[in-house]
C-alpha cells in the first residue's frame, strides 16, 4: 500500500500544470482536459476544480505557465545574443519550437475555436510584458519584430509543414525569413551591430 504525500496547493498546482503541458506536446490539445490531468498526477478531478475551477481555467493557467516559461527561454537567448553569446537565429528558433513543438500554437488554435478567446490573454500579456522589458531602443522596431517574429511561428505550427511542402520548399524556410526579419530590426534598432 503507497501513502500519497500531501502536496501544499502550489505543489499540487504544479505539478497539474506540468502534467497538461505533458499531455499538451503528447497529445494535443483536446487531450488537456480535468479529468486526463487529474489521471496523470494521481489527483481527483474535485481536487483539480478546486485549484482551476474549471477546464477552461486549467487551460488559461497552462497558457499562463507556457507563456512564463517560454519568455523567460526567450528572454534569456535575446541577451544572450545581445552580449555576442548568441545568435537571432537562437531567439528565432526557441519561438517557432514554443509554438509547434512545445504546443503553443495548438493550444491558441484550440482556445480560439472553442470560443475561450480570454485565455490567450496570459500569452499576450507576457510577450507585452517581455518587449517592454527588452526594447531598450525606444524606435518600435523591436515590437514590429515580435509581432512578425509571433505571428510567423503560430502560422507555422499550424500549416508550415503542409504549406512548405505545397510550395516545394525547404521546411525551415519560414524560420530563415523570420531570421532575416529579425535581425534586420535588430540592425535597424541599434541592438546589432549593422
Amino acid at each position: 500500500m503507497s501513502i500519497r504525500r500531501r502536496l501544499s496547493p502550489e505543489e499540487s498546482r504544479g505539478a497539474a500544470l506540468e502534467a497538461a503541458r505533458a499531455l499538451l506536446i503528447e497529445t494535443g490539445p483536446q487531450a488537456v482536459t480535468l479529468k486526463a490531468v487529474a489521471a496523470r498526477v494521481g489527483r481527483t478531478h474535485a481536487n483539480l476544480l478546486h485549484h482551476f475551477g474549471s477546464a477552461s481555467g486549467l487551460q488559461k493557467a497552462l497558457a499562463q505557465f507556457l507563456a512564463g516559461m517560454i519568455c523567460t527561454t526567450i528572454a534569456d537567448a535575446v541577451i544572450a545574443s545581445r552580449a555576442g553569446i548568441g545568435s537571432p537565429r537562437d531567439v528565432v528558433d526557441l519561438t517557432f519550437d514554443a509554438f509547434d513543438r512545445e504546443g503553443g500554437g495548438a493550444l491558441a488554435s484550440w482556445m480560439l475555436l472553442s470560443g475561450n478567446e480570454d485565455a490567450l490573454d496570459p500569452i499576450v500579456d507576457a510577450i507585452h510584458d517581455l518587449v517592454d522589458e527588452l526594447d531598450t531602443s525606444g524606435t518600435g522596431a523591436m515590437r514590429e519584430s515580435t509581432l512578425t517574429l509571433v505571428l510567423m511561428a503560430l502560422g507555422d505550427a499550424l500549416m508550415g509543414s503542409a504549406l512548405t511542402q505545397a510550395l516545394e520548399l525547404k521546411r525551415e524556410t519560414a524560420r530563415d525569413l523570420a531570421e532575416t526579419i529579425l535581425s534586420d530590426g535588430a540592425i535597424k534598432a541599434g541592438l546589432l551591430p549593422g
